[in-house]
C-alpha cells in the first residue's frame, strides 16, 4: 500500500450514491472506485475553502480541536 494512503476509510453509500460515484469515475476515466472517492473529497474539500494539497495533516480538518484532555468541540480556528 501506498505510504501517503496508510489510512483505510470505510464508508456506507445508498444505491444512488454508489451510482453517482461511479459515474463520475467513468466520465473522467478513473482507474477505481478509490481514486474517484479520493477526487471528490479533494474538490469538496476546495469547495469548502480547505487546502487538501500535499504535506496537509488531516488533522487539519474538522471541527474538533485537540486540547489537554484530547478532543474538544469548538476549535477557535474553525468556529465563524
Amino acid at each position: 500500500m501506498n505510504d501517503l494512503r496508510a489510512e483505510r476509510l470505510q464508508v456506507m453509500l445508498s444505491p444512488e450514491e454508489l451510482a453517482a460515484v461511479d459515474d463520475f469515475r467513468f466520465k473522467h476515466r478513473m482507474p477505481t472506485r478509490a481514486a474517484a472517492v479520493r477526487e471528490l473529497l479533494k474538490l469538496g474539500l476546495a469547495a469548502a475553502g480547505v487546502d487538501a494539497g500535499a504535506g496537509v495533516k488531516s488533522s487539519n480538518f474538522g471541527v474538533f480541536g485537540r486540547g489537554p484532555g484530547g478532543h474538544i468541540q469548538g476549535n477557535s480556528d474553525t468556529e465563524d
